[in-house]
């Protein structure tokens, strides 16, 4: 009986589960994910734009040079940086490194400040034209 007063579900935040910095960046790693996705799916569309030139190739740079298509390549670029660095993190605790909590908070801090720094750097560099 006791079982039926149990949470079935971890999707409970806020309600049953204090919300948590290990909850919001395990959340963010899916949503990283979902948007690679899609911008994998956008890069093919350039990668056809560009191969059949001209017009198309006009447009789909047009599109991508707008503020809205900056600020999905700047989302996309800040995604594939922060999913990299979760996916290593990931692979640490699977070799069974970084378990202990305070370890565990160190490493998605660090995670995150890797990301501004390293997103931040990406875009320097694109911007100067040094690409």
């Amino acid at each position: 009986m006791a079982n039926r007063e149990r949470p079935l579900s971890p999707f409970m935040l806020g309600q049953t589960y204090r919300f948590q910095l290990t909850s919001l960046l395990s959340i963010l790693f899916r949503i990283a994910g979902i948007g690679i996705t899609v911008g994998a799916f956008v890069f093919a569309w350039w990668l056809l734009a560009v191969a059949q030139g001209g017009d198309a190739y006009e447009r789909a740079a047009a599109c991508l040079a707008s503020p809205v298509g900056m600020v999905a390549l700047f989302l996309f670029s800040l995604g594939m940086v922060y999913h990299l660095l979760a996916g290593i993190r990931h692979l640490l605790w699977d070799a069974g490194w970084g378990f202990e909590l305070p370890e565990v908070y160190r490493s998605g801090y660090a995670v995150v400040g890797l990301t501004l720094v390293l997103t931040s750097a990406i875009w320097f560099v694109a911007l100067r034209g040094g690409a």
